[in-house]
Order: C-alpha cells, then sequence, then structure tokens
C-alpha cells in the first residue's frame, strides 16, 4: 500500500523526535559522565593532599623539630626573617635556570628535570602530587613562590639522607639549613603537634612577641585570617609557608630594596595590615 503524505509527515514527526530525544539523552549522558570525571578527580586530589599531609607531618617528627628546637618565642623567629629571606633567595638562580622557555613558572617537565639535577629522589607519583599541591593558583605552572614551597616538601620527604647527598656547595646547604629552620619554626608553634595551628595558638604566639606591647585582638585575628587561606579554622604547614614568604617579603627583588630590618617585620606581623604593592596581598582563596 502505498504510503499517503500524511503518514509520511507523521512517519518523519516521529523520527525526528526521536533523533532530538536521543540527542538530548546522549548530551545528558555525556554531561553526567563529565561531573563524575571531575567529581572523581577531586577526591583523588583530596585524598592525595590528605596523604601529602600526614607524610610531611611524619617527616618533620622523623627530624626532631619538636625535640630540639631552638625558638623559644615568635621573637625568636621574627629575629630570623632576614637569615630566611636570604636562604630562599638562593632559589631564585635555581629556579631561573630551569625555567626553560622564561614564562615565570615551571612545567611537569621542568620540575622533574629541576628535582632530577638537584638529586631529589621522589617517585614520579610523588612529583605530581607535589605539582598539584603547591600549584596554589592552578595556573598550570608553578611559580617561583609556589616552587620554595614544593622544593622545601621535596627536600622533606626524600628525607636527610637524599638531601645529604646533594650538599656539594655551600648554597644548597644554605638552602636546606634555612628549610629545616622554616620546619622548626611551625614545629614550635604546632604544640600539640598534629600538623596544623588552630587560632588560639596563633593569638597567644603573636601576644607573646612583644613584652611591652600585645596586639589588638583585631590584629592578631587579621593575621590568623590572612594565614588560614581556606578558612577552615586551622593553619597547616603549606598555609604557613606561603605566609612566611609574604611577610619576609622574598618576591621583591632584593637588588633594589634593601633587606627588611627586623623592626620593620615585628611593625609589619603585629601592629599593621599586610599589603604588597601597596594592595592586600591575598587576593584569591584558595584550597589547602
Amino acid at each position: 500500500m502505498k504510503e499517503t503524505s500524511v503518514q509520511q509527515a507523521a512517519r518523519n514527526s516521529v523520527s525526528s523526535g526521536l533523533l532530538r530525544s536521543f540527542s538530548a539523552l546522549k548530551s545528558f549522558s555525556d554531561k553526567v559522565g563529565d561531573a563524575f570525571a571531575k567529581l572523581s578527580s577531586s577526591i583523588k586530589h583530596r585524598r592525595d593532599h590528605q596523604n601529602l599531609k600526614k607524610r610531611l607531618l611524619e617527616a618533620m617528627k622523623q627530624r626532631g623539630f619538636s625535640n630540639q628546637n631552638t625558638f623559644r618565642s615568635v621573637n625568636s623567629i621574627i629575629m630570623r626573617f632576614p637569615h630566611f629571606k636570604k636562604g630562599l633567595q638562593n632559589i631564585k638562580n635555581i629556579f631561573e635556570k630551569y625555567d626553560e622557555d622564561s614564562n615565570g613558572t615551571l612545567d611537569p617537565v621542568e620540575l622533574k628535570k629541576c628535582l632530577r639535577m638537584l638529586q631529589i629522589q621522589l617517585s614520579e607519583k610523588d612529583i605530581d602530587r607535589l605539582y598539584h599541591y603547591c600549584d596554589m593558583d592552578e595556573n598550570k605552572g608553578i611559580q617561583y613562590h609556589e616552587f620554595i614551597v614544593l622544593l622545601c616538601f621535596a627536600y622533606l620527604l626524600a628525607g636527610p639522607d637524599s638531601a645529604a647527598n646533594n650538599m656539594s656547595n655551600s648554597a644548597s646547604r644554605h638552602i636546606e639549613a634555612t628549610f629545616d629552620k622554616l620546619a622548626e619554626a611551625f614545629a614550635f608553634l604546632d604544640k600539640n603537634g598534629d600538623g596544623k595551628l588552630d587560632k588560639k595558638d596563633i593569638i597567644l604566639a603573636l601576644n607573646e612577641a612583644s613584652s611591652k606591647e600585645k596586639s589588638p585582638t583585631h590584629v592578631t585575628s587579621r593575621r590568623f585570617k590572612e594565614m588560614d587561606w581556606n578558612k577552615d579554622g586551622t593553619v597547616t604547614f603549606k598555609e604557613f609557608l606561603f605566609s612566611l614568604i609574604k611577610w619576609i617579603g622574598i618576591d621583591t627583588d632584593h637588588e633594589k630594596e634593601p633587606l627588611r630590618t627586623i623592626e620593620v617585620c615585628v611593625e609589619k606581623l603585629l601592629n599593621k595590615d599586610l599589603t604588597w604593592n601597596n594592595k592586600p596581598w591575598r587576593t584569591k582563596e584558595v584550597p589547602m
């Protein structure tokens, strides 16, 4: 029987409707798949981050920072700011050497080459985890200040034996000693040794920094907020390191700007809002 024009139109309409439904279903399925993939990746990164935190804490304990601490107050930490800055500036030459395309960041290939030449013994997975953990603004590249933190973590995770193999020059020894002191400073503040600082610990420590004049509560609270990047009520070792890098002015051009005096560091840390180039230095919330 010959199909009428009405029947043909109806059949075409049904076919077209089924095709649209199939396309819509496929689009929905793809979106769900992408969402699950992103969720799975996010969960994996969080799990990796938690694992790194535990291993870093264990590495600090193994080095005995808590038991052999030379810091007695926040003042004693602040007194070390010029020493910290000088030690960390030695890292700039390393960063620039391995930033082969001179774009201001290290990509995964450049980073792995750098760590390999520094003889820091870490697995490929650990390097990838550190890369994602320290890429704070997620711009797919490790910037200079991020590289400082990453290198500190790499030294801690690799252990003193691995680091000792690369202590063939004074610059390397100075960098290693600086990282040890930074970890020791955190261990001094981390009274219960759980790998994080709470607001009460920071406020008490900052108020002990000046015996003549204690900082107002709103100032010490602001200092804590500046350190607590993800606003979870605690400060991790990573947050602590990034805060110290900003406080001691490691991002400034040390050839044009002299080291900040201890008095300026104390004044800035205890009594003034923290700024960078006349602007609040932390402008983006990032997960820690």
